[in-house]
């Protein structure tokens, strides 16, 4: 059920330079959220940011009743976002759009992200446990410096890395790792930049292998009010923030 809430700042963590991790709470549960699915903040005391701003769920913390978000700051709204501190409160609409496929025991599942596109995946590893299947974890950055959370990952599952400059794991992109050469996994998700998800995409179906991928798209509503996020499928135009973001890569038109 989608919410409307303000949200209180429990703790802030920067786990790499230019990243903020917000851990968000609240008095009352903060009830059922899918790996996959995300939220849209209000950006406060900013004059120069209108909209909302679309973020992955990272992480929730049943436990602790904890919503975690990883964001990166690259422009005024999640800088504003950035200077949060312990104690304030955001708004936030959650959850939003439709996650990953739900996991079922036994079953192997391949995770592919790339850059910041790694942080809905955490979420989805850890319901993947949950419900008794496999998961490995394929990541990506430019640097050893963009790698991030990899200790929690590894909690989860056999971790694979690349970085472009070699400084960790295999050098190249994700698609050139050398656990693609002998395929041993039932599903694919993949979360990252665009062209990254296409070569995952087109692998899976080289591979014959289901593939289900988290599109990007600008969504400042996360309704699928303002049609700012359409995308063009096989059925025709749809909004990534209401019919996904999340979709079989059967459906694109990739």
């Amino acid at each position: 059920m989608k919410q409307c809430k303000d949200l209180l700042v429990a703790a802030v963590e920067y786990p790499s330079p230019g990243y903020v991790l917000l851990r968000l709470t609240d008095t009352e549960p903060l009830g059922e959220i899918l790996g996959g699915q995300f939220v849209e903040i209000r950006v406060d005391g900013s004059p120069s940011t209108f909209l909302r701003r679309p973020i992955s769920v990272n992480y929730v913390d049943t436990q602790r009743n904890e919503l975690h978000l990883l964001i990166h700051v690259v422009g005024e709204g999640t800088r504003s976002l950035s200077q949060l501190r312990a104690g304030d409160r955001l708004n936030v609409l959650f959850p939003l759009g439709n996650g990953f496929t739900r996991g079922r025991a036994g079953e192997k599942v391949l995770l592919v992200g790339g850059g910041v596109g790694i942080a809905p995946l955490l979420e989805y590893g850890r319901q993947l446990c949950e419900a008794g299947a496999q998961p490995q974890f394929l990541l990506g950055g430019r640097s050893r410096d963009n790698m991030l959370m990899l200790d929690r990952f590894e909690a989860l599952g056999k971790v694979y890395v690349t970085t472009e400059d070699g400084s960790m794991g295999e050098q190249g992109f994700v698609t050139q790792h050398s656990l693609l050469q002998k395929p041993d996994f039932d599903r694919i998700s993949v979360c990252g930049p665009k062209p990254m998800m296409m070569a995952v995409a087109k692998y899976s179906k080289e591979h014959c292998i289901r593939c289900e991928v988290s599109l990007e798209n600008m969504m400042a509503c996360g309704l699928g009010a303002c049609l700012c996020c359409v995308e063009k499928t096989v059925k025709g135009n749809v909004c990534v923030c209401k019919q996904g973001p999340v979709f079989d890569v059967q459906e694109l038109n990739w």
